[in-house]
Parts: structure tokens; C-alpha cells; sequence
């Protein structure tokens, strides 16, 4: 009997110390899967920051803690594209757009007068002729988005589309909208003066921004969209600065293009305006108002997308060839505000679109964008026939149009979110 019970006992050991070198062997087994998971990502950020940051013949520290590296024009990410190899670059569009409003016509006096703006790396130095300014990316930078491929791009589904048959389909991904717009026509370009602001960010993976969409196809699978204007994205930059921005995408943001320089396509050709930096100052509630003019519109004889900030910049173009329906003219064109509701907490969040405050609210307290043209097939800007106005939740942001004569077709937009007529 003891003789058994001694065996039994012996069993048990044995079983116990066979679990736990098991058990120790999974925990090791782990804990080297998940070192050489994180080594991988490591080697993997590295790569990529040296893909985007190329060598810079000047470095500039802006006062926000942005790194502007001034790249030579011809080793820009643009060129990392096997299209573009042998590129020339085209230093100037062969045509301008005709027929600019007047942006110096403000006769609406000295309350609704509006101000220059600026970058703020300027306070810190510019970049010699033949360089472009680049915000240059940090490890944290790429870190922060979902993956290293992910990084800089939108999520799939993030264009408004007016009068969509399917509610639940525009509301899907959670980007919300109040936007002006026009349709069936082509378009070859678009233009505004966009009123700049700092909203609010509730949660740092929603942001909001105010931007110009020049758009070809249908809202498939293949969308074509070129896109700019202002944003605050805590995700993508670190911070809740106010930054210039552009976009691209030729298959409805799935595979294809990036914000601002974070891929090869777009080839800047300006070494005053960094793409992705900080504008500064911002208009004020009840106070000082600034705004940004943004030209997107194609070259009738080389056929690549331009763009131009203000008056004096033409910052670079997106060459024809990244695209399929926008190779030849836009079929739509959108203006206005969009922002992320994650519904924090299960209700609607509080991140502002514009200035925060609603439409009927007016200068000095709402967003606007005024002068809206469009460019028609002989280059020149006109004003837009049959404007139309979108917004998913007009209880969380509105939109507003009208016009006279100093600006235009204009409208007011935006809002607060989460509301009591919100929830």
C-alpha cells in the first residue's frame, strides 16, 4: 500500500514538473515571439523613417517643436515612385487659371477685415532656392497610427456623399460632414478662401479639418480624390496645431496615396510652404479672423493637378498619371468641414467642426469659406451653378450659403458636436 501511494505520489511530481517546464517553455516561447515582434517593428519604423526622411542640406527647428528639413528638389519622396524615375520636373504650370476674384476687394470694413497668415517655422529661418521644406517624421510620429503601412493615410469611406440612398453607409465609418458642393459638370479645378481655426479634439484619434475635394468616378471602390486645406489631427502629428494640408487617393483611400509628402506622388516645386507644418496665428471667437486661399486646378496642356496657397505660392502638382477618372476632368467638387465621431462613452463627441459654433452665428464667431469658384474647360474661374449643401447630423454641425458681392458664393458652417439636440 505505501509502496503504491509512494508511486502515485512520485506520479504527481513528475506531471507537476512536466505542466510547468511546459508552462515555462510557453512564457519563453512568448516572451521571444513577442522581443522578435517588437524587433521587427523597430527594424520596420526605421526603414520607413529613412524612406520618408531624406538627407537635408539645411534643418530648420520651428518654435513648435517641428523638425523642417530643406530637401533637394530632385530627391524628394515624390521620386521614390518607379513612374518617376526619370521625371523632369515641371517648375511652373504652363497655364494659370483666368478670371481670379479680387482677394484684395474687402470693402466690408474694419471689424470683417481679415489678416495675412503665415508658418510658424518662418520665426526660424527658409530654405535655399532648389530645396523643398519637409516636416520631418519622428519614430513616435509612425508609432501612433494603427500600422506602419497605415501610417498617413485616411481611412477607406471618408468623403461625404450627398443624398446618399444609404444613411448607415455614410454614417459607417464615423467621419461626419457639413459641406457645400456641385455635380454634373466637369470641373478642372476648384478654389476658395478657407477661415482657419484651432477646434477642439475630444479623443486624439478624431480630428477635424476644413478642405477642398476635387473628386472623379463614382464613391466605389475606385474614387479618385485630391484634396486641401487646414486640419487638427492629434494622430497624425502629435499635437493640436493647426496644419496645412493636402491629399490623394486613387482607389477610395484603400491602397494608394497619402497625406502631404508621407508618400510618393505629390512633387513640390515651392521651398517657402512645408506641407503638414503649422499655420499661424488662427482667427479668435469675437476677434481677429484669418483665412487661407487654396487654387487646385489642372494644367490644360500637360494635364498634372496644381495647387497654389495664397496668392504667392505655387506649391507643387499631382502628376496625371496617379490617377484614372481625374486624368481627364473632376465630376464633383466639395468644400467644407469633416471630423471623426469614435462616440466616446457611447455618446456623440464633443470635437468642434470650423470655429465650433453653428452656421447662423456669423463673422467673427463661425467658420466660413467665401469666393468659391470653380475652374470650367477653358481654365477659367467661374462662380458655381447650383450649389447644393450636405450634412449627415445638422443638430451637430450646419451649413449655411449665400453671397454678395465682396464675397462671393460663401457659406458658414460647423459646430460644437455633442449638444443637448446632439446627444
Amino acid at each position: 500500500m505505501g509502496a503504491a501511494g509512494f508511486s502515485d505520489g512520485h506520479r504527481g511530481r513528475k506531471v507537476k514538473v512536466v505542466v510547468f517546464l511546459a508552462c515555462l517553455w510557453c512564457l519563453v516561447s512568448l516572451s521571444c515571439a513577442g522581443r522578435l515582434s517588437a524587433s521587427r517593428q523597430k527594424l520596420e519604423v526605421q526603414k520607413h523613417l529613412k524612406r520618408l526622411n531624406k538627407p537635408p542640406i539645411k534643418t530648420i527647428q520651428s518654435p513648435d517643436g517641428d523638425i523642417i528639413d530643406c530637401v533637394h528638389i530632385s530627391h524628394q519622396p515624390a521620386f521614390d515612385h518607379p513612374f518617376l524615375k526619370d521625371h523632369k520636373i515641371q517648375a511652373r504650370p504652363s497655364y494659370h487659371p483666368e478670371g481670379v476674384f479680387g482677394e484684395n476687394k474687402m470693402s466690408m470694413g474694419p471689424k470683417e477685415r481679415t489678416n495675412p497668415i503665415t508658418q510658424l517655422w518662418h520665426m526660424n529661418g527658409k530654405c535655399p532656392e532648389n530645396t523643398i521644406p519637409i516636416r520631418r517624421t519622428k519614430k513616435e510620429d509612425v508609432l501612433r497610427s494603427s500600422s506602419v503601412k497605415r501610417y498617413g493615410k485616411k481611412k477607406h469611406r471618408s468623403v461625404p456623399k450627398p443624398r446618399s440612398a444609404d444613411p448607415d453607409l455614410t454614417n459607417e465609418s464615423g467621419h461626419q460632414h457639413a459641406i457645400a458642393y456641385v455635380e454634373g459638370d466637369r470641373y478642372y479645378g476648384a478654389k476658395a478662401t478657407i477661415n482657419v481655426w484651432e477646434p477642439k479634439i475630444q479623443q486624439p484619434n478624431e480630428f477635424s479639418l476644413s478642405q477642398i475635394w476635387v473628386l472623379g468616378g463614382s464613391f466605389g471602390e475606385d474614387l479618385n480624390s485630391i484634396e486641401a486645406g487646414w486640419q487638427v489631427s492629434p494622430d497624425l502629428y502629435g499635437d493640436n496645431n493647426t496644419r496645412l494640408f493636402t491629399y490623394w487617393t486613387s482607389d477610395a483611400y484603400q491602397a494608394t496615396g497619402c497625406y502631404n509628402l508621407l508618400c510618393s506622388g505629390f512633387i513640390q516645386v515651392n521651398s517657402e510652404i512645408a506641407m503638414g507644418a503649422s499655420i499661424s496665428p488662427v482667427s479668435a471667437f469675437r476677434n481677429s479672423q484669418y483665412d487661407i486661399s487654396i487654387l487646385i486646378w489642372k494644367d490644360p496642356k500637360e494635364g498634372h493637378w496644381w495647387m497654389q496657397f495664397g496668392n504667392d505660392y505655387v506649391l507643387g502638382y499631382w502628376p496625371s498619371f496617379l490617377f484614372s477618372y481625374l486624368t481627364e476632368s473632376a465630376s464633383m467638387i466639395e468644400w467644407g468641414g469633416e471630423i471623426v465621431n469614435s462616440e466616446p462613452d457611447g455618446q456623440h463627441t464633443s470635437t468642434q467642426m470650423g470655429s465650433g459654433h453653428f452656421p447662423e452665428e456669423g463673422f467673427g464667431k463661425s467658420s466660413y469659406f467665401r469666393n468659391i469658384q470653380v475652374v470650367d474647360s477653358s481654365n477659367n474661374l467661374k462662380a458655381p451653378k447650383d450649389l447644393g449643401t450636405f450634412t449627415e447630423k445638422s443638430n451637430c454641425y450646419d451649413v449655411q450659403t449665400g453671397s454678395n458681392g465682396d464675397w462671393g458664393h460663401y457659406f458658414y458652417y460647423g459646430g460644437p458636436g455633442r449638444n443637448p439636440n446632439c446627444p
